[in-house]
């Protein structure tokens, strides 16, 4: 049966987590609608749209 030899130390556990949370970048495109950047499949958070349709009321 397999045993760890020794203790994994904090750091070590840590810094193996660490990678885990760490976020990743998303590649960003342009609204079709407005022309600002968003994250890709999200509504727009400048003019609200999302394929075409108005989804959300965006107040200015």
């Amino acid at each position: 049966m397999a045993v760890p030899k020794q203790k994994r130390s904090r750091s070590r556990t840590h810094h193996k987590r660490a990678k885990i949370y760490r976020a990743i970048s998303v590649p960003l495109e342009k609204c079709p609608n407005c022309g600002e950047y968003k994250m890709p499949h999200r509504v727009c958070l400048h003019c609200g749209y999302y394929k075409g349709k108005q989804v959300l009321e965006i107040s200015e």
